[in-house]
């Protein structure tokens, strides 16, 4: 059979022809397989028995060397779009905090031009989160009924706008608004994420995918606080002062990005034969091209049939997810080192004030942007490339290689309190650059590790509400980090040498909790089991029949690595 007429045959049959194939062809006798030639071979000369190890047995065995390629295919389409998206709308979201010291001589800063206090800013920050908290649930389950990559477009091109007009705002009221309105539109945009990569990859494999796209966020931070001090230099032109050229600028590129979404992005893969419903609405959509096609979505179908056969969910489904206890101790573990990060990232330049009251507002985010730059190219690569995909390949120890990070972020903190002394605070900023340092891996296993029990266990609906969960109710960490802390505790922002102390000593201790709850999260899966949640015999087994499920109940380790 040749590969075009293979290709032919892929697009054109059913899936239910496609299985009478797969039976009539392992019925017929045959030679011993030509192992010669790599890739998939015609199903009438080769026998299932006698396969090599690394070789997956159904109609036509693949190659994990083609698996892998595929999955490859699918880095370069889906990976960019997501690094650039989430570049953009972290830098919407946390701009907010350089802009309270952006061109604070000329009185020109967002607290001095709103007329805020410390308690107003701190609300203002935090109010974004207590949206992001109620809507990140309803949006990621919506998403599981619509197309992903239209509402992945919608999530962007709704921070846009609202990025956008963060630049007119007047008063503390246009604050809160806006800032509530950015939780609403943005909420489910990070869950959704991981629960779109799971449409495309095995649970096993993400956390080095999540693991390229967070580094936007790093980098995100890195860059705003270098392009702040261009966008102070911009101070009054065009009537704009500089925290509102910011948004403008932005908002624009942002919106941009979004509408781009509706052809970068590919739609949720279809089983062979089967086309995509265009009726309705849907036909004003635009159509993107399919992130497979031919012998590599072949390939894809038989390795992760799991994402192919879609149910619809109902309230019961939904119901189990809820009162499965696996979802709390991941929520504990996010909600330590996302409020930490968070913390940080809004509250950066306030903290480095505190450490040097003479510095200018340029200086201040000069020295913000490396607590982003020193993690970015060592941490975050380091995660990137060795982190988070050994945690891929050791699977079953990831409260290890997220346990290490963040005692990392720990001894930052306690560096930050303690550290230098009055002639020489200088220490306490080393302690902040190894807080970024150890910000890396952890969010993105978090977020893996919650796909790989829940999508066994619950199957496609069971991603969306659980990462939705651990994200949404996680970022209750945020909300204590900008809210109660620092500015907003009245008496630990008192100016002096135990300025935020107490503070830093709070994130210490979340930290310390999110390590115990992995730990007990470890203990538990070991005492009862990852089990396997009663959805549907058809879910059920088709997961157990595809490839990479059977991959997955061993764990790859050092095999296969690229120089090999």
């Amino acid at each position: 059979m040749s590969k075009s007429a293979m290709d032919k045959e892929v697009l054109g049959h059913t899936q239910t022809n496609l299985s009478d194939h797969q039976v009539k062809a392992s019925d017929k006798d045959g030679k011993p397989a030509d192992h010669s030639q790599p890739g998939i071979q015609d199903s009438e000369s080769r026998e299932v028995r006698g396969y090599p190890e690394d070789l997956e047995p159904g109609s036509e065995a693949v190659e994990l060397a083609k698996v892998e390629r595929v999955y490859r295919k699918l880095d370069l389409r889906i990976i960019p779009a997501f690094w650039v998206l989430y570049f953009l709308c972290s830098a919407i979201r946390s701009n907010i905090g350089l802009s309270q010291t952006m061109n604070t001589e000329q009185g020109h800063n967002l607290s001095q031009q709103l007329h805020l206090s410390a308690k107003e800013v701190s609300t203002g920050l935090a109010l974004f989160y207590v949206c992001y908290v109620i809507f990140d649930l309803p949006a990621n389950l919506i998403m599981t009924k619509l197309s992903p990559h239209v509402w992945m477009s919608r999530i962007v091109t709704g921070v846009a706008i609202i990025g956008t007009c963060m630049t007119a705002m007047r008063a503390v009221w246009s604050l809160y608004l806006l800032r509530l309105l950015l939780g609403v539109v943005i909420a489910g945009m990070w869950p959704g994420m991981a629960y779109y990569l799971t449409l495309f990859y095995p649970p096993s494999r993400t956390a080095k995918r999540i693991g390229f796209y967070f580094t936007a966020a790093q980098v995100s931070a890195a860059v705003g606080g270098l392009v702040s001090a261009g966008f102070q230099k911009m101070d009054g032109l065009g009537g704009l002062v500089g925290f509102q050229w910011m948004f403008l600028l932005y908002g624009l590129v942002t919106f941009i990005v979004g509408i781009s979404l509706l052809w970068w992005l590919p739609d949720r893969p279809l089983p062979p034969g089967e086309t995509r419903n265009t009726s309705g609405w849907r036909r004003y959509i635009p159509q993107s091209k399919p992130a497979l096609e031919g012998e590599s979505a072949r390939i894809h179908y038989e390795d992760l049939r799991r994402v192919y056969q879609r149910r619809q969910w109902t309230l019961g489904d939904f119901g189990r997810i809820l009162i499965d206890w696996r979802v709390w101790p991941l929520m504990i573990m996010y909600f330590g080192v996302v409020g930490v990060g968070i913390g940080v990232q809004n509250y950066g330049t306030v903290i480095i004030r505190a450490i040097n009251p003479s510095l200018t507002s340029v200086q201040l985010s000069l020295l913000f942007a490396p607590i982003w730059i020193f993690s970015t190219p060592q941490m975050d690569l380091i995660a990137i490339l060795l982190v988070t995909p050994i945690s891929d390949r050791f699977h079953r120890y990831r409260a290890l290689f997220f346990s290490v990070p963040v005692c990392i972020q720990i001894t930052g903190l306690l560096v930050t309190t303690y550290a230098g002394s009055t002639e020489n605070p200088w220490p306490r900023y080393g302690g902040l650059l190894l807080v970024g340092f150890g910000l890396g891996p952890t969010v993105p296993i978090c977020m893996a590790w919650t796909t790989e029990i829940f999508q066994p266990r619950h199957g496609e609906v069971g991603v969306a509400a659980a990462t939705a969960l651990v994200s949404g109710l996680g970022n209750l960490g945020s909300i204590l980090t900008t809210y109660a802390l620092y500015t907003g505790w009245a008496d630990d922002s008192t100016p002096g040498p135990t300025q935020y102390r107490k503070s830093n000593l709070v994130m210490i201790g979340i930290l310390a909790l999110s390590i115990l709850s992995s730990i007990v999260m470890t203990f538990l899966l070991k005492l009862f089991g990852q089990g396997r949640a009663k959805i549907s015999s058809e879910t059920s087994s088709v997961s157990e029949l595809d490839g990479a499920a059977k991959r997955e109940v061993q764990q790859r380790g050092f095999s296969r690595l690229w120089w090999k």
